[in-house]
């Protein structure tokens, strides 16, 4: 079987890394297919909401496969940095252009890379056998796929530095309680559950859910008032989606709303 697996369920597109016996470590191509679908999603109106998951029990994903990374010509620093740049970096780079909702189920341990994948993410929920850290310093190495960017804006900067510098492991509970993970459920509900969710989010008014999306990171880099000119655009635009016509009828007459993503 492939490596990595892509799947769709109704409007939910599924990315599985599936090499459980590697613990799910990802190699150049599985990356390369990776980026390439998610850009195709973004692209893909059929395409509401994307969920990220490993195979197995024991691991989320362990980080790049240092095997695959080493067989390539990395016997100089220019080198080893176009890997990354050119291969890993996309991931980061694609989920910036994808407004659609991303969530991520964490299963197994998430470790270096591995962690970072999932922060990349809008939201993680993860199994009670979810372990997460970020074990660069271990191994005299830095976060080389945007660690240091993620974790401090989802913790905070002392929590981050603190994870970064020890490299020590969070359990699912812990990882809820520093805000890293939204829900942790059991092993057999973790799919079901996020599935669940992501089925509440395509069924939600799609614009609306996109623009919320864009306007919750765009505003993030913003000052105040260009974050509200920003959102008066939003705003304005769907105002005249028929999704919002239906949401304030079905308001008026006491019924739930039937959006059609329009």
């Amino acid at each position: 079987m492939s490596d990595i697996l892509f799947q769709k369920e109704g409007k939910i597109a599924i990315i599985t890394l599936n090499r459980p016996k590697r613990m799910n470590a990802f190699t150049i191509d599985m990356i390369d297919q990776w980026a390439d679908a998610l850009q195709e999603y973004q692209r893909d109106d059929s395409v509401h909401a994307v969920v990220l998951t490993g195979a197995g029990e024991r691991a989320f994903c362990s980080g790049i496969d240092l095997n695959d990374f080493d067989s390539m010509d990395s016997s100089k620093s220019i080198n080893r940095k176009n890997v990354l740049h050119n291969h890993v970096h996309r991931i980061a780079l694609a989920l910036e252009g994808l407004d659609k909702p991303m969530l991520c189920a964490v299963n197994g341990s998430a470790v270096g890379a591995g962690m970072d994948m999932s922060l990349m993410c809008d939201i993680r929920f993860a199994s009670e056998n979810a372990r997460f850290t970020e074990g660069y310093v271990k191994v005299g190495l830095v976060p080389g796929d945007g660690g240091a960017y993620y974790l401090p804006r989802i913790v905070g900067f002392a929590k981050a530095l603190e994870l970064l510098w020890t490299g020590d492991f969070l359990s699912a509970q812990e990882a809820k309680e520093t805000g890293i993970v939204s829900r942790v459920y059991s092993a057999e509900d973790l799919m079901p559950k996020t599935m669940e969710f992501a089925e509440r989010l395509v069924n939600s008014p799609t614009i609306a859910i996109r623009m919320i999306k864009r306007a919750v990171y765009q505003s993030s880099r913003m000052e105040l008032r260009s974050a509200l000119d920003l959102i008066s655009s939003h705003f304005s635009i769907v105002r005249d989606t028929e999704d919002h016509k239906e949401g304030l009828t079905a308001m008026m007459e006491k019924r739930p709303p039937r959006f059609t993503g329009n």
